[in-house]
């Protein structure tokens, strides 16, 4: 187990005693009764044959391997959905690590939402005054009056304050105060955490009213969500808000209290007075807001002047910080910042232009970072916009960016739907602003590459002007010396933010994991759905740096390296094929199905704003977001019994097995549900039950269904039940058809080889 010698055991078939063990969970717990070894590792080292087992799926979406630690320490562990690390067994030397072909690091979800939180209102935030750890539930107490940091292994004193509990209201128990109790826990942080008071939420939003925009007609639905939305938006009293539109010349409004109506204006010179209170203009800004879409609805300009209009937002928000919200519908065309397009449809597998054209956004976005400025980009763009310049601005302001390919009000009513629901989500979810974050792990380990949205700046310090609870980073990270003499290794990250009602907050997260010396524990709590994400995050690097093809090559030659250093140094096993331990079977799996994201796969088929947003998507979902869109989640959904379900809240819900990605796995007298993530997909076969299409999506039968049938209601059960931002109901002779068949990715693509082939590629390699 990594923690105690292991045990081999030898049943004789001759003894008169044999009695073989029907299944694996016998035979292990004979083994947990001997040896302490727990059923999972044993499961999770059980050598697969990739080219003989077929059925790989878990019944149930795969859930984090958990780290073989005691009971005491488990109950307290981070949870994975907001730390993880790729290897939940870290190796006790870089040269183990090497030998294991796996890479290292964490995926983090650091400003997720939260059902509980502790929150520590204390006086004396306790640190180790070495390494400047947040005492946590993994320090070790001497006796009363010392503990010993857990990363740096420094004896710090206990601060007469922290022996008073104020949960139990005793003194005397420091190892029961919640922060001794909780991975996760947020202290209200003293005024020696400001550089200055902490600011009010601030919002500008940079509106595009060209000629395009106007055609796609999206202000107007945007002005609605905001309208609806204005009393949920995060602040206080002190919130304020302003507006600027643009095509050739930028329009500012004048909304200060006391004017009978807004005024527009367009000036020179700027200051803070065009931002508003809300409190005290809201009537000024709903009035704006109804008003906007019928100002421009006659515009003939065509040019954008993006530029320029982010120079001015930089300048009025530069005295708070605050949070941009940019509205672009094309490529901009005048001024700073211009751009041409470089997009050439017989060139699109090639990678020339996955980088910026000019370095005007990424400079931009500096000096917004650097006065606590996030930028966040919608993208609703019919045509080529160049987003790989465009993202910079927010890829560098900790900003976010949300891309609508074909946007269009009446052509593309999906798009306009899942803008609305977007729209809706970003206005309202929480906000964090003037954040920083750092990492810190125990001494032997390093962290080098950081990947996500934010500014570098220092070695393991990154700057967040905004932070938001949707999105989230990764690290690669190596053993510098061994951990020969820790039985433990931890990770901390803690996140300073100011809270929308101007708090400032420490959010601190302590993840803890065995240290191993075997590479047989190595691969057993190897996470394979964390080591798919952070290898997708290093192609994604690759193909910026380098090109597209040592991206792709980089990805199937881990599959190799794996395979080879699992059959050379762990199994010995003689067969021939592809054999792998049980941890991992999904990974050659998941491998081919990065291989044919939008972000990496070859062929013209993938227009470049949508590689470059696939990129960005790649770069900022949390873990499971972006493994449902790697690998979505397929279940049959007509024949559903009650057995096997779930309980949710008095309802019996059905829960559905797990089917492989491929069309062999559909029929035409069945429906299919497939969750990716963020949209999900109901094909309907021919023959599928008349009952089920009634209930489910209220049509009397099969040809009453709309081909391609976005259903905007929440009744049906399937939609309830799973939450979906956007869903979509398929018939099998439907146009959309091709988008669902598109993520069967066990099945052979225009550029891409079936789960078979590529089994058979990778053995190729193997033999060279």
């Amino acid at each position: 187990t990594g923690l105690k010698p292991p045990v081999i055991i030898y049943l004789s078939s001759s003894s008169p005693s044999f009695q073989p063990f029907p299944n694996l969970s016998q035979l292990s717990a004979a083994l947990g009764g001997l040896s302490g070894v727990p059923e999972l590792e044993v499961e999770a080292l059980r050598p697969v044959n990739l080219l003989q087992e077929r059925n790989l799926l878990p019944p149930r979406p795969l859930e984090a391997p958990e780290p073989n630690l005691t009971p005491d320490l488990k109950k307290v562990n981070c949870s994975p959905q907001t730390f993880r690390c790729t290897l939940t067994s870290i190796p006790q030397t870089q040269a183990l690590l090497n030998k294991a072909r796996l890479p290292l690091g964490l995926l983090l979800h650091p400003f997720r939402d939260l059902q509980q939180l502790p929150v520590i209102t204390s006086n004396t935030i306790v640190r180790c005054r070495s390494c400047r750890t947040y005492i946590n539930p993994f320090v070790t107490f001497l006796d009363q009056r010392r503990w010993k940091c857990n990363l740096c292994y420094r004896v710090n004193d206990v601060p007469d304050e922290f022996m008073y509990n104020p949960v139990t209201r005793s003194y005397g128990e420091p190892h029961k105060r919640p922060e001794v109790q909780n991975s996760t826990v947020e202290f209200i942080a003293s005024s020696d955490y400001m550089l200055r008071p902490p600011q009010p939420a601030v919002y500008l939003f940079v509106l595009d009213v060209s000629h395009n925009a106007v055609e796609a007609g999206y202000l107007k639905y945007f002005c609605e969500s905001l309208l609806e939305n204005l009393d949920k938006l995060p602040g206080d009293t002190r919130t304020r808000v302003g507006f600027l539109t643009f095509d050739s010349t930028i329009h500012f409004y004048n909304l200060q209290e006391g004017l009978s109506q807004p005024q527009m204006l367009v000036v020179s010179d700027i200051d803070g007075t065009l931002m508003v209170n809300l409190k005290e203009s809201k009537e000024l800004v709903k009035d704006l807001l109804t008003s906007l879409p019928a100002m421009f609805s006659q515009s003939r300009e065509t040019h954008s002047a993006l530029g320029p209009a982010l120079q001015a937002a930089f300048k009025l928000m530069s005295p708070t910080g605050g949070r941009v919200t940019v509205f672009q519908t094309q490529l901009p065309t005048l001024g700073a910042g211009k751009l041409q397009s470089r997009e050439d449809p017989n060139q699109r597998s090639s990678t020339k232009h996955l980088g910026p054209a000019t370095d005007f956004y990424k400079k931009l976005a500096l000096d917004c970072s650097g006065q606590q400025i996030g930028v966040d980009l919608f993208l609703l763009s019919s045509q080529y916009a160049d987003l790989a310049s465009l993202a910079c601005i927010s890829k560098y302001s900790a900003g976010s960016v949300f891309y609508y390919p074909s946007f269009h009000y009446i052509h593309n009513p999906a798009q306009l739907e899942k803008f609305q629901k977007d729209l809706e989500r970003y206005l309202t979810r929480k906000i964090g602003f003037e954040a920083v974050m750092r990492i810190r792990c125990t001494k032997g380990l390093s962290i080098h590459t950081f990947h996500g949205n934010f500014f570098v700046r220092s070695t393991d310090l990154l700057s967040l002007a905004n932070v938001n609870p949707d999105s989230a980073f990764a690290v690669q990270m190596s053993i510098e010396d061994s951990l020969a003499d820790s039985s433990l290794a931890c990770f901390q990250a803690a996140l300073l933010y100011t809270s929308n009602k101007g708090k400032r907050r420490i959010r601190v997260h302590t993840l803890c994991l065995p240290v191993v010396n075997q590479l047989s524990d190595v691969y057993a709590g190897a996470d394979v759905q964390a080591i798919t994400c952070l290898l997708a995050n290093m192609a994604i690097d690759r193909s910026i740096s380098s090109n597209l093809s040592d991206a792709r090559d980089a990805l199937v030659n881990a599959v190799v390296d794996l395979v080879t250093a699992y059959k050379s140094n762990v199994s010995n096993l003689q067969q021939s094929g592809l054999v792998v331990p049980a941890s991992m079977r999904l990974f050659p799996l998941y491998i081919l199905a990065l291989l044919k994201q939008k972000a990496l796969r070859t062929g013209t088929s993938t227009r470049l704003d949508e590689r470059v947003f696939a990129m960005c998507e790649f770069k900022t979902q949390p873990l499971q977001q972006l493994m449902r869109m790697v690998h979505p989640d397929l279940y049959r959904m007509d024949n559903m019994s009650d057995q096997g379900a779930l309980h949710l809240n008095d309802t019996v819900v059905p829960q559905p097995h797990l089917l492989h990605l491929s069309a062999e796995r559909l029929s035409r007298d069945g429906a299919f549900l497939m969750d990716c993530g963020n949209v999900f997909y109901l094909w309907i076969g021919k023959c599928c039950n008349e009952m089920f299409i009634r209930d489910v999506l209220g049509c009397p039968n099969y040809a009453s269904v709309p081909p391609n049938m976005v259903s905007e209601t929440n009744e049906h059960f399937v939609a309830n039940l799973l939450k979906a931002s956007l869903f979509f109901s398929l018939r099998d002779d439907a146009s959309a058809k091709a988008t669902f068949f598109q993520h069967l990715v066990e099945d052979r693509s225009e550029s891409a080889l079936s789960y078979h082939e590529f089994l058979q590629h990778v053995q190729l390699q193997m033999s060279k």
